[in-house]
This record gives C-alpha cells, structure tokens and sequence, in this order.
C-alpha cells in the first residue's frame, strides 16, 4: 500500500494568484485518494494575499489561514493537513517545512534575511528548506539562482499547472543528483481540481517532522518521476 502525499499548494487565503480554498483542495485531494497535503502559499516576499500594510502578527493570523481552514476540513474528513510555507527571494523560491505560527509570529525580521541567514534560521529551528521549481522560467523571475550548499533538497518534479516544461524538471534533477540532494515532487496547485502530483511513501506519515525524516533519508517516491526518466532519455 502506498500513501499520496501533495507537498506543494497554494491556497485563496494566503496566495494571490490561487482560486481555490483551503476546504475546497481537502475535499479534493480526499476524492483523489490522497491520505495528506501541506500547504505552502505564498509568504509575503512572495504574491501574498495578505495586505502589506498590516501589523506583523495580523498578517501571521491571516497567512495561516488557509492552513487552518484546511486542517479543520482534514480532521473532519480523514484527511491530513501540515504546515509549510512558499518563501521568496527575488523571484527564486524556496519551500519551508517543519515549522509553524508561532515561529513565524517570534521572526518578523525574516523578510529582510538572505537566503543563507533563511536557512542558517530554518535549520537551527529544525525546519527544512527544499528549493522550489529551481529552473523554472516565468516573468517575474528575473534570473535562476541556485542555492545548494543552502537548501536540504530540490523539488525535481513540479507538474504546475501554469508552468510545466518538462525541461525545468529535467535540469532540476540532474542538479540534485549532482549535488546529492534529496528530491521531492509536488503539484504547485492553486486551482482545482486535484492534481497527480506530490510523492508517495510506504508508511503514512506521522506529521511535517516525519516528511522532513522521509525526505531526508530518502524514502519517497517523486509522482511522475520515473515517467519523466523516460522522457528525458528520449529527448
């Protein structure tokens, strides 16, 4: 038996650019067989649907709304629901796993971080930095920038609805295998309905510590991965 996770997806409440709400992806990746998601909409170095002109922690109590809208329908439905977050740097993005709400209520200095300072500030904290969509090409990424003695792994499959080229996946992989890096897959869905992405593990996960666990040793299977192999060869 395999167990589905989506490790990438974005919500209405915390992302701009997203359509659907946090109940509405629950109740969509339960249809589609899915046993977790976790919700990573965008920061506010990102296109966050959360006013700038806020005071820090009205924005936290909004960004992480989605999240709990989300885990409120999972814990309803049978459907687990962990915490991320999609964190920008001048257009490069990076997904953060492993931490929470009051973390980021006690770091409202964070916007201001390197991306060297956001990992040494995840890392110490117990979290984990995967680097999103590294070779993605879209307007408002202004050049790829890579990160890898900065980031615990590299999202190799991204089947983004709104930005799929198997080329970006391609040189994403061939960049963790250079480097070593674990891998991770994920659907980068903002809409609906599900995608038929993320990654799939032989146990069912225990939280967002124990996804950083599997991910680290390298226990996942990356959705789409093998079949994009074959791709690869033949182009």
């Amino acid at each position: 038996m395999c167990y589905l996770y989506e490790t990438h997806l974005h919500t209405r409440e915390g992302s701009a650019c997203a359509s659907a709400s946090g109940k509405e992806h629950v109740r969509s990746y339960y249809e589609a067989g899915y046993t977790g998601i976790i919700v990573t909409d965008h920061f506010f170095n990102g296109n966050t649907a959360i006013p700038r002109n806020l005071p820090w922690k009205e924005r936290i109590e909004l960004f992480c709304k989605g999240y709990e809208n989300a885990k409120e329908e999972g814990d309803r439905i049978g459907l687990q629901v962990f915490f991320g977050w999609e964190a920008g740097y001048r257009g490069t993005e990076f997904l953060i796993y492993g931490l929470g709400k009051d973390w980021l209520l006690e770091h409202d200095d964070m916007l201001n971080w390197s991306v060297e300072k956001q990992y040494e500030m995840v890392k110490s904290s117990g979290g984990m930095v995967i680097h999103a969509h590294p070779f993605r090409e879209a307007s408002y990424i202004a050049e790829v920038r890579l990160f890898p003695e900065y980031v615990d792994g590299v999202e190799a499959v991204n089947t983004s609805n709104d930005n799929l080229d198997i080329r970006f996946n391609k040189r994403a992989y061939e960049y963790a295998v250079k480097y070593n890096l674990p891998m991770t897959g994920g659907s980068d869905v903002h809409h609906l309905p599900a995608m038929n992405g993320g990654m799939s593990f032989d146990r069912k996960l225990t939280g967002a510590d124990d996804f950083i666990c599997a991910v680290k040793n390298k226990e996942g299977k990356v959705l789409g991965l093998e079949e994009q192999r074959y791709e690869f060869d033949r182009s």
